[in-house]
């Protein structure tokens, strides 16, 4: 993909970074790499990631939702039951992103090295 689909003189969002947006977002990252482990119900899921408020959990999950990232299954069930899974798009961006936290885990040394080295030398 070029430099041009990605809209770099800043005018409007480009669709390009807007899906990079919402998939690598804080929460989207940590709700693609749960929803690749199993299906959760929305109270699960909040538990399971922590620390997202009810109204961010809601606004990603919506979001990759409109994506084609993640299934929204609604049970017509009293008390009502909603379960949230990754569609196969879904699956394909978690496995990119679970990459990438891999390629984190494996490197976080060197990333702490190299920070303290900057650190150091800027004091």
């Amino acid at each position: 993909m070029g430099v041009s689909n990605w809209n770099v003189a800043g005018e409007e969002m480009c669709p390009h970074r807007l899906v990079l947006e919402h998939v690598t977002s804080r929460w989207g990252v940590l709700i693609l790499i749960a929803l690749d482990e199993r299906s959760y119900r929305f109270s699960e899921l909040r538990r399971h990631v922590g620390r997202v408020s009810e109204k961010m959990l809601a606004q990603t999950l919506q979001t990759l939702e409109r994506d084609g990232l993640v299934h929204r299954d609604a049970k017509p069930v009293i008390p009502p039951r909603v379960d949230y899974s990754l569609t196969e798009l879904g699956r394909e961006a978690a496995e990119q992103v679970k990459a990438l936290s891999a390629w984190t885990d494996r490197r976080m040394d060197d990333v702490q090295e190299a920070r303290r080295a900057y650190d150091a030398a800027r004091s």
